[in-house]
């Protein structure tokens, strides 16, 4: 697992160009069962890939966290929202709250997550490959085959399913 890491961003350059004219394929003419293709090539891929061999996401990038996501997650620490803002958030550039450093604050040693029960939306839904209306997602998609090796095989096996 960890070769493919390694080799991810890599691969996730050379296919980009592809991958890009792919979704702006997709984007003008998705077929009707996209989101059921989508969700069959998720289940598939999630079957054979343990994300606790991994968790590159959280090595390498902060979620969102909404304004839901910070109460539930301070509840669970009993701190009120603007406490645990003030500890572990900053706002982005778009003004997002994010987490003030990377990795994940909340991610130990064995990849295990400590909030786990109450992560972030953005946490429990990545990489996002089994969203409704995906094309419209394409430009998150193309990050995250850098991010992640189940959403780099998604893809490819997408390339190969869908004809466009």
């Amino acid at each position: 697992m960890q070769d493919q890491i390694n080799n991810l961003s890599k691969l996730a350059k050379d296919k980009h160009k592809e991958n890009k004219t792919f979704f702006t394929k997709l984007k003008k003419k998705p077929p009707k069962q996209l989101d059921y293709i989508m969700q069959e090539l998720h289940e598939a891929e999630f079957k054979k890939t343990d994300c606790l061999e991994c968790a590159n996401c959280c090595k390498t990038t902060g979620p969102l966290f909404t304004d839901k996501d910070i109460t539930r997650i301070a509840k669970h620490f009993k701190m009120k929202p603007h406490q645990f803002t003030e500890q572990f958030l900053r706002l982005d550039e778009e003004n997002d709250y994010v987490l003030q450093s990377v990795p994940c604050t909340f991610l130990g040693a064995d990849n295990y997550c400590s909030i786990y029960e109450v992560r972030p939306k953005a946490c429990r839904e990545f990489p996002h490959t089994d969203r409704k209306k995906f094309q419209q997602i394409s430009n998150l998609t193309l990050k995250n085959v850098a991010i992640c090796p189940a959403a780099y095989n998604i893809v490819e096996a997408m390339k190969t399913r869908i004809k466009l």
